[in-house]
């Protein structure tokens, strides 16, 4: 199948990435397209990194339909908030990752569910069948897929227009000088760390809103919502604006070396207590795509990283108390 269209945007994003939005393919389609010399433009081959000017037509040669991927079922536990016939919503372990990729072909969340027996949705990219956002495998709470490609769609679409709330709660390094604040800041791949996302010009429009819900000692539990969902977005904005979240590996950003002397042994004692990034999915709410129904799900401060809250909080009753962001006054701050 051949696709033709024509730029009508004043300028662009390299080919690559705007070939993939416009086209609603992953990255590695759309280079895969080019590597392939199916993307032209007046009857040359185009490379990933062209940019492209208004009034170009470009020619995408679409390769015949692959047949269907089969993915090895995987066993693991999971727990449902929500699920009927159209999707379901988990809170997902930490640990997990969330779509087939190497060094995790076998053991995605994606493997899982088919080891369980749950229908998935075509999915909007290869090997993603059923994933309509994503957690990064260290970030534990909830997550929704579809299991019916209609709600897939529907759900991809609100996510879009910004009709699906996600909450996500996280302990950060030092105190916010102001809350609430809106964090906007545009986000690209980390060019001297592919793996990594870094705040840059031109790169892609971001944006978090945060809020202080409990100032400790040498951390604050802070309130985000994502106003955009770019990957790793949170862990970097936080990083941007100097409050890394505390356990975070890839961005910490000296962790508790940042910490004033008199307070380093401290911070030393949370950053040790810290099994991973403390950073967790709270609270997801959405229109159902089917129903109409207001659903609006929360999943409470994680086992793991209830140590951790603690000793940042000061307050040994948080490890024996079963709802700390409740008893935190989490759930009950502003939207």
């Amino acid at each position: 199948m051949t696709v033709v269209f024509c730029v009508v945007a004043g300028t662009t994003e390299r080919l690559d990435r705007f070939l993939a939005d416009q086209l609603a393919l992953s990255r590695t389609q759309a280079g895969r397209l080019i590597a392939d010399k199916r993307v032209t433009a007046r009857g040359k081959a185009l490379r990933a990194s062209a940019l492209l000017e208004r009034g170009i037509e470009v020619t995408v040669d679409l390769p015949d339909e692959a047949p269907p991927r089969s993915y090895t079922p995987s066993h693991a536990a999971l727990t449902f908030v929500y699920e009927d016939e159209h999707l379901a919503v988990l809170d997902k372990p930490a640990g997990l990752v969330v779509h087939p990729g190497p060094g995790h072909w076998e053991d995605s969340l994606v493997n899982v569910l088919v080891g369980r027996g749950t229908p998935l949705s075509e999915g909007s990219s290869e090997g993603r069948p059923g994933i309509v956002h994503r957690l990064d495998r260290d970030t534990s709470g909830l997550l929704v897929v579809a299991k019916t490609d209609a709600a897939h769609r529907r759900l991809a679409t609100a996510i879009e227009r910004r009709e699906v709330t996600r909450v996500y709660a996280a302990l950060v390094w030092g105190h916010l000088r102001k809350s609430p604040v809106e964090i906007e800041a545009p986000i690209a791949r980390n060019p001297k760390d592919r793996k990594k996302m870094t705040v840059a010009d031109g790169g892609r429009h971001a944006l978090t809103h945060a809020a202080v819900v409990a100032r400790f000692g040498i951390a604050d539990l802070v309130r985000l919502r994502l106003g955009t969902g770019r990957t790793h977005q949170i862990r970097v904005h936080l990083a941007h604006i100097g409050h890394p979240v505390v356990g975070d590996r890839e961005y910490a950003f000296g962790g508790s070396r940042r910490v004033t002397p008199s307070e380093r042994r401290a911070a030393e004692r949370l950053e040790e207590l810290a099994p991973r990034q403390l950073l967790h999915a709270a609270a997801l709410s959405f229109t159902h795509p089917v129903s109409g129904e207001r659903l609006a799900l929360v999943s409470e401060w994680p086992a793991d990283l209830r140590p951790a809250l603690a000793d940042a909080a000061g307050d040994a009753n948080l490890l024996a108390e079963r709802n700390p962001l409740q008893y935190l006054g989490f759930f009950a701050s502003d939207e």
